[in-house]
């Protein structure tokens, strides 16, 4: 009983790192392309309906890798396939 509480501590933790990191890592990403599309739109006022569609495009990826990381956060919170097969190697 002891090992799976440990597992589930150590789970927490992990999940907090991947959903920590994972926002961290699009915000950076978002503001960085938010800049260089204020930059270039400075530059290039002509341009901008086209830049503006691939500026969204590429924020709605940058969303969705932290989606798809938050997704396997939720997993092993609320199914944790590590407690399952622990239990089953235990025999308990």
């Amino acid at each position: 009983m002891e090992l799976i509480a440990h597992v589930q501590g150590l789970t927490a933790i992990a999940i907090g790192i991947i959903i920590g990191l994972g926002a961290l890592g699009a915000c950076l990403g978002i503001a960085i392309m938010g800049s260089k599309f204020l930059e270039s739109a400075a530059r290039q006022p002509e341009l901008v309906p086209l830049l503006q569609g691939r500026m969204f495009l590429l924020a709605g990826l940058i969303d969705a890798a932290f989606i798809i990381g938050l997704a396997v956060a939720l997993l092993f919170a609320f199914s944790n396939p590590l407690i399952s097969v622990l239990k089953t190697a235990t025999g308990g």
